[in-house]
């Protein structure tokens, strides 16, 4: 699965100094996760995002984090449409969170709000809502901006302990998805881990009742029943596969 961070290009600080002056015009255009096929994903979004995608588990044997699944190619985010805009009910709070993030110091103790300058609708033109206001001060828009981050940093860390929660019980085992396309083209996704069901059926019933208790028992089996969506991308990659020749046969020469 790819790259998470690419979505990010020229990330740096919000500063009073450098960004005055500069606004932000955020509207439906996604186009800068097009070439994302996986993005992380917290607890709290389970239940939203299992209807429209596959929910899975990426990471290592240290740590792992939740994730959808975009696409089947590296590059290929199949949820965005030609327009950029988000083709799909839920989208997750990565892609909403775009252009800002958080940095972090080594500890983790302390956050600095940056934004990736790299993003079409960062302008001086004074387009959507200004970072500062006349005299430096941080707009309302940066400290909704900010609201949402730190939300989204609360989340993470019980997201954390979720995952641990699920790695801790053994529950977790590679997964690989082999998929032959609508054009008759194989293609193989690895890289992400699933719950597996007989271990889960296999918990005592004292983890079960636990499990049940903090309502992370449901979000494993949204989890789990997620898994179904894969088919869900194999027609969304055939109609793309039909438009691209249609495409291609409308731009062919006489």
């Amino acid at each position: 699965m790819a790259t998470q961070q690419l979505v990010y290009e020229n990330v740096a600080p919000v500063n009073s100094v450098r960004h005055k002056g500069w606004s932000v015009e955020v509207g439906s255009d996604y186009s800068f996760a097009k070439k994302v096929n996986s993005m992380p994903l917290m607890a709290v979004e389970i239940p939203f995002a299992a209807a429209d995608y596959a929910v899975v588990f990426a990471g290592n044997e240290q740590a792992v984090m939740p994730a959808v699944i975009l696409g089947v190619r590296s590059n290929d985010n199949l949820f965005i449409k030609a327009d950029g805009s988000w083709d799909a009910r839920y989208v997750p709070a990565f892609a909403r969170r775009y252009p800002f993030v958080f940095s972090s110091s080594d500890d983790g103790g302390t956050f600095t709000l940056c934004i990736d300058e790299a993003f079409s609708g960062f302008n001086q033109a004074g387009k959507g809502a200004p970072l500062f206001e006349d005299e430096g001060k941080a707009s309302p828009y940066v400290q909704n901006v900010l609201n949402f981050l730190q939300e989204y940093q609360s989340q993470f860390l019980r997201t954390q302990s979720f995952c641990k929660t699920i790695q801790e019980s053994g529950l977790l085992e590679p997964m690989q998805a082999q998929i032959t396309t609508p054009g008759g083209e194989k293609l193989s996704l690895s890289g992400f881990m699933a719950v597996n069901r007989d271990k889960l059926k296999a918990l005592s019933p004292e983890k079960l009742a636990i499990l049940a208790k903090t309502d992370e028992l449901e979000l494993i089996y949204l989890h789990v029943n997620s898994m179904r969506n894969f088919q869900g991308m194999i027609d969304r990659l055939g109609k793309t596969e039909v438009a691209g020749g249609k495409a291609a046969s409308e731009s062919a020469p006489a």
